[in-house]
């Protein structure tokens, strides 16, 4: 029963659902304090979630860059390292794909090919630098990847002032052309015929017809479950796990360590380029405008991934756990009049909770060594009276 209890209480998926439950309840204990009624306000987040056809499709594409980023950050994590530039391998990533999408003017599938090859090229190199830094120079990841970060923010907003792709009028970049758009049947859907199909359909006409539908989601899953085939059924992803499990080891074994954190790196900054170029060829404004301050896809995505516990496919429903938390959150704000600020103290409690997981196992071990130690008390003091 003990050996259970231990096992139960080590499932990563045990410790994120308490961690979720936690982040809830310490929602909830907020809300109660804040005046608003903690039960009516959870219902009302989730039913903004899943409540119509319509929520769960924009949580769905709200997600997918999330999902992304995500995984970009736990296949750094597998191979022992730190990916904390998701963040500015994501911008630089939109800047990309929208300044060649905003070019391109070639039939729909070599213009999609060529700004998806653009855009996961420029942030794995973006993020390969980081792994030259560090495999060359020694310098960690985390300081070179936070600096980058920066660079690619403000670089972002200085491509966005060039006259060349400036559109006149806004803050941002002229739009991705319509042969690069990755939305399903983006034209059909607004014809005569399109709307008529669409009536027939109340769920169709709820999603298709009113959100911007695309295949990022399903090109998610894919990835998650190509990285998981990479990380544990190739002999390049044994190496890549060699090398972050133990780097003297790997040396020792004749694997090059330098080559394999360069590859960990530019893979993990890949897969976040792919995350933007879905993000600006599938969804409106399909542009980069000037930032302020970061959009925190990236750094949600470091956050879906230690939900995770850095699996690819946990970071598919971490990843969808954000998005309609964000989602949900405005929903939450209109109809209740809590502030948003509450989704932010969720996602944090729940990260929080998680980041301390490992107490939980270590408690059900110390519960089970004292009760072996005092059973074993009570037989040792039966003998002597015998």
């Amino acid at each position: 029963m003990n050996t259970e209890n231990k096992s139960f209480f080590s499932h990563p998926f045990v410790l994120t659902i308490i961690a979720i439950i936690l982040g809830f309840g310490v929602a909830a204990l907020i809300l109660l304090a804040a005046g608003y009624p903690p039960v009516e306000s959870i219902r009302t987040l989730l039913e903004s979630m899943v409540g119509r056809p319509k929520d769960i499709s924009s949580v769905i594409m709200r997600s997918t860059p999330i999902i992304f980023t995500g995984l970009g950050v736990a296949f750094a994590i597998k191979t022992g390292l730190f990916n904390i530039g998701a963040e500015g391998q994501y911008i630089m990533g939109c800047v990309t794909a929208t300044a060649v999408g905003s070019m391109l003017d070639f039939p729909k599938p070599v213009a999609i090919l060529m700004v998806f090859a653009s855009a996961m090229l420029v942030a794995a190199l973006y993020a390969g630098f980081v792994g030259l830094l560090k495999a060359r120079l020694g310098i960690h990841e985390v300081i070179a990847s936070i600096m980058l970060n920066w660079i690619a923010l403000y670089f972002s907003n200085w491509v966005c002032g060039l006259d060349f792709f400036h559109k006149p009028g806004t803050i941002g970049m002229y739009p991705v052309n319509y042969c690069t758009y990755t939305m399903i049947l983006p034209f059909w859907k607004r014809t005569e015929a399109g709307q008529a199909f669409l009536e027939q359909y109340p769920v169709l006409k709820e999603t298709l017809g009113r959100t911007d539908v695309n295949a990022g989601f399903l090109v998610a899953v894919i990835a998650a479950l190509w990285i998981t085939h990479l990380l544990n059924r190739t002999r390049k992803g044994y190496e890549l796990r060699a090398v972050g499990q133990n780097i003297h080891a790997a040396r020792f074994a004749g694997i090059n360590v330098n080559k394999s954190i360069v590859h960990a790196m530019m893979i993990s900054g890949a897969l976040c380029g792919l995350g933007a170029a879905f993000y600006i060829t599938g969804q409106s404004p399909h542009t980069v405008s000037t930032l302020s301050a970061f959009e925190n896809v990236g750094f949600n995505g470091l956050s879906v991934a230690f939900i995770a516990f850095s699996s690819p496919i946990g970071c598919v429903f971490a990843g969808l756990l954000f998005g309609g938390l964000l989602y949900g959150g405005a929903g939450l704000q209109s109809k209740v009049g809590a502030p948003t600020e509450i989704i932010n103290i969720v996602i944090g409690v729940i990260v929080f909770f998680c980041a301390l997981s490992y107490l939980i196992p270590r408690f059900a071990e110390r519960r089970k060594a004292a009760r072996i130690s005092k059973k074993r008390r009570k037989e040792k003091g039966g003998s002597n009276v015998n």
